[in-house]
């Protein structure tokens, strides 16, 4: 099964986008005639698997490399380089260079800065000496498809960078992104921000808007009607709460890369040891299209029923005359053995760690810090886990939920947590510490909480959850309905107003914005499931709602989305955008700094 994911039934034209990013590459690689090597900064090459087979990029004279301090041994005169604006990158290529030199080796260098160049990065060509040997272009990448409903900038790093660093040329990124999406389905009409990084994103759009206006003269309707952008930092509860849906604990236990697995092959019940195989994870796969945003109580159930299915559908074939169109659909439902074959291993799989009494305590652990009524239960759990040295990460979200419910933590268990903490896992994570508690995961104590507030008012917990006929998203939390999402559900029905004072308790600020381009577009004040009218398009299609998660978005966010959207109540189809698919794990990971 090819990696590229299908976006055939996307609500948007999402192909045309990945078509445009094909043929931007394609052009970068004619252009430069004769045989090259394309040297590809490793943390792209995923990117780019999911927008071009390899097998086309060698088709147009291209040889294959991932950059790295390595010097490019091929005997090629030309060397194309494709790299993020990153410091370190721009060291390897002058390495590269230099080296070339000294063998009096006479090449043509290119260097492709996905997706803009930064004069940061050519002033060191310069200082090297080398910026006159390469040609310096741009591949504008802002965006890949990961989904026919998931949209990745690719930002990895923007949660922390905007928390800590105060770096915040990642906004400038995904506003540029949503502009190009604009630019192919129109200026999107409504736009709804909260968080400090999502209001800002909203202001750039709006001078990109005035500085590059989209033509809308020929456009009846926007494509997409309203954009909501939600800062991780508005709810960091939700990411550090395990995920219980299907694809949520393939990522949280499997660590899901690009629309991608890497295992063992034993798992896949492969007999040869040896090479981890890679197993693609996206709606190419209609089983796992069907099961994926289910939650994992539930999974074993439907594999059941199918297989059994199959076994009765055997049974008939081999016991009584068939009619050959009969026949016909039988042979249709085995081709779909592998996929069930697939997804029997990985649940198996997975069984084995959500069976496991430790997993089962973090649950409740999890769940007694979102009541935040148990201090003292909590502080000695997570207390006793440091002295068991169990996994850092895995600590520190447990701390982080535990410091957000209770809006930090008294002076005097601060102090002990922390010089508990180094003791165990040795002092050079201090700046591991100091990072988590600059962008205020991790503190001391200096006002009384309000998360209880928060909980009551937006309904966060939900009594007798029913994961396998839900009616709440909280079913992807067995009981907790992610704030994030619950955001969204008030945004899309009625706007920022009627929550306004739930919203001065989340940080950052919010705003509200009706843009200009479309006055025959319906206010999304009105768009109330019952008023089916206005949530159609012009030729009948579903009106549809833009979220972008500026820090990135868990996997049973996505399926809260999910979830959402095939409510008969709400008539609108969602496009999720984000920084970067994230877990706990992953978001806790990027504050890890050692020192030494």
């Amino acid at each position: 099964m090819s990696q590229i994911p299908n976006l055939d039934n996307s609500p948007l034209n999402l192909k045309s986008i990945r078509e445009q990013s094909q043929r931007e590459l394609v052009n970068i690689l004619n252009n430069i005639r004769g045989k090259k090597c394309l040297v590809i900064d490793p943390k792209l090459s995923g990117s780019l698997s999911l927008i071009i087979k390899s097998t086309i990029l060698k088709e147009n004279g291209a040889d294959l490399r991932h950059l790295s301090a390595e010097p490019v041994d091929i005997d090629c005169a030309k060397v194309v380089y494709l790299v993020r604006s990153e410091f370190s990158l721009m060291r390897f290529i002058c390495s590269h260079i230099h080296n070339d030199t000294s063998k009096g080796l006479q090449r043509e260098y290119y260097v492709y800065f996905v997706p803009r160049r930064e004069v940061v990065c050519e002033k060191v060509l310069e200082e090297e000496k080398v910026h006159d040997l390469v040609t310096i272009g741009e591949y504008p990448l802002y965006m890949v498809p990961l989904d026919e409903d998931v949209l990745s900038f690719e930002l990895d790093l923007a949660n922390k960078e905007c928390l800590v660093d105060g770096n915040t040329s990642s906004l400038w990124h995904i506003a540029k992104a949503i502009h190009k999406l604009e630019s192919s389905f129109g200026v999107i009409p409504y736009v709804r921000a909260k968080g400090k990084a999502s209001v800002r994103v909203a202001d750039i759009l709006n001078r990109m808007q005035a500085e590059e206006p989209v033509n809308t003269s020929d456009m009846v309707m926007p494509g997409i009607n309203t954009l909501i952008l939600i800062d991780r930092e508005v709810d960091m509860v939700t990411p550090m709460c395990s995920q219980l849906t299907y694809e949520g604990l393939l990522d949280e236990f499997l660590h899901i890369n690009n629309g991608a697995v890497e295992l063992d092959p034993s798992i896949m019940g492969a007999q040869q040891e040896g090479k981890k195989i890679k197993v693609p994870l996206n709606s190419s796969d209609k089983l796992f299209k069907e099961i994926r945003d289910l939650n994992f109580e539930v999974v074993a159930q439907v594999l059941r029923q199918k297989a059994t299915s199959m076994k009765q559908d055997y049974t008939e074939m081999t016991t009584t005359n068939q009619t050959v169109s009969e026949l016909k659909d039988f042979v249709k439902k085995l081709n779909s053995l592998p996929e069930m074959t697939r997804h029997i291993n990985l649940a198996q799989h997975l069984s084995t760690f959500t069976s496991k009494q430790s997993f089962l305590s973090r649950l409740d652990m999890e769940q007694t810090l979102i009541e935040a009524q148990s201090y003292d239960i909590c502080f000695d759990y997570i207390e006793e886990l440091i002295h068991k040295q169990e996994p850092l990460v895995s600590v520190l979200r447990l701390l982080i939920l535990f410091s957000i419910t209770n809006s930090g933590l008294p002076k005097r268990n601060f102090d002990h947590l922390r010089r508990e903490l180094l003791h165990s896992y040795g002092f050079e994570h201090i700046a591991m510490l100091n990072n988590l508690e600059k962008a205020g995961l991790l503190k001391k104590q200096e006002n009384k909480s309000n998360w209880l507030t928060i909980k009551r008012t937006l309904q966060l917990v939900v009594e007798d959850t029913d994961t396998a006929n839900p009616n709440d998203i909280a079913y992807v939390f067995s009981g907790y309905a992610p704030l994030s999402i619950r955001l969204v559900q008030q945004a899309v029905r009625s706007g920022w107003r009627p929550m306004e004072e739930i919203l001065k308790l989340l940080p950052g600020p919010h705003s509200e914005t009706k843009r200009g381009g479309f006055s025959g577009s319906p206010s999304f004040d009105t768009l109330h499931g019952a008023s089916a009218a206005v949530d159609r398009v012009a030729d009948g299609r579903r009106s549809l709602v833009l979220v972008v998660f500026i820090g990135g978005v868990t996997f049973a966010e996505i399926s809260a989305l999910r979830f959402l959207s095939a409510q008969e109540t709400m008539a609108y189809d969602l496009i999720i955008g984000t920084t970067k698919i994230v877990s706990g794990n992953t978001l806790t990971e990027t504050f890890m700094e050692k020192l030494g």
